[in-house]
């Protein structure tokens, strides 16, 4: 389908499917996002023939979503890359996945969490395995930097949202979400168990999609002695296809840890988690048993 086609030409909706007409153009921009950016690798993930593959690639490049970049001039092969413009599209990619989890795949309740035997739950135990997409994000106290420390074990806690006292952030009705509750528990735990934990050899990273002065102000509130880092924009939520739900107006992690080795390889789960202080210990006995620091007898 081409824009020239559509009958609306002023609707937005209209326009943006006359680029991203059909459901192959979605998931190219999906595993796009979640890294695999090689014409072999897209076409092995996606079972698509070549000739289509080889169609919407091109006219992703030439609406602006993707760009090439050449890794290899002798044959050319080329780096299929998100542009500004397609990154633009990373909230949609959220906004779908959360649709199909709780509409499609679910009964629709409103929920920051899962059932341990859930269509998600497995969806989210396969990320073992899987590299994080490269790129950074913002800290809490200013700069970026890559959610995994490049070089050390690191654990990444995502988090729905913590506010300090007096934030107006608090969405309505938040204490009755399922699982919403308990990010100011989870995220003292892992400060108690801070040093524990780069003694056993990894760091402690906290993940939400709250802005960076929210999450400073939370930060300084409780006294981490870890950077927060925000993902705004869902370029992790996105790349990982991480679960969400959404409230407020804003898609919020549902509340999950990542165990990630020093090359950036996600070695260990913990979702859905119900329990969050108890899972900050957990937790630190999978850290002592992949870096090779046994408990103490």
């Amino acid at each position: 389908m081409r824009r020239a086609d559509l009958a609306d030409a002023d609707c937005g909706i209209a326009q943006a499917l006359g680029v991203l007409g059909d459901w192959w153009t979605f998931l190219i921009v999906r595993d796009v996002a979640g890294g695999t950016t090689r014409f072999d690798a897209l076409q092995r993930e996606l079972g698509v023939s070549r000739r289509a593959l080889t169609e919407r690639l091109a006219a992703l490049v030439e609406h602006g979503v993707l760009r090439r970049e050449a890794y290899s001039h002798h044959p050319p092969r080329y780096d299929y890359l998100l542009t500004p413009k397609g990154e633009g599209l990373l909230p949609v990619l959220v906004a779908l996945q959360d649709w199909g989890s709780r509409h499609v795949m679910g009964d629709g309740a409103l929920t920051a969490t899962a059932r341990a035997d859930s269509a998600e739950a497995r969806r989210v135990r396969q990320l073992v395995g899987r590299r994080l997409p490269a790129g950074t994000l913002p800290r809490h106290d200013g700069g970026d930097e890559p959610p995994a420390v490049p070089g050390r074990w690191t654990v990444l806690y995502l988090f729905p949202g913590a506010f300090a006292p007096g934030d107006q952030g608090l969405p309505p009705g938040w204490g009755d979400i399922p699982g919403a509750i308990g990010c100011t528990l989870e995220a003292r735990t892992y400060a108690d168990r801070h040093e524990v934990i780069r003694t056993a050899g990894a760091e402690v990273r906290g993940v939400s999609t709250q802005r960076p002065d929210q999450l400073r102000a939370f930060a300084e509130y409780a006294r981490l002695p870890y950077p927060l880092l925000s993902d705004q924009d869902g370029r992790l939520a996105a790349g990982l296809l991480l679960p969400t739900f959404r409230v407020g107006g804003v898609d919020r992690f549902k509340r999950l840890t990542l165990l990630v080795d020093p090359d950036a390889v996600v070695r260990a789960v913990q979702y859905p988690v119900t329990d969050p202080a108890g899972s900050v210990a957990e937790m630190v006995e999978l850290v002592r048993r992949s870096c090779g620091h046994p408990s103490p007898p």
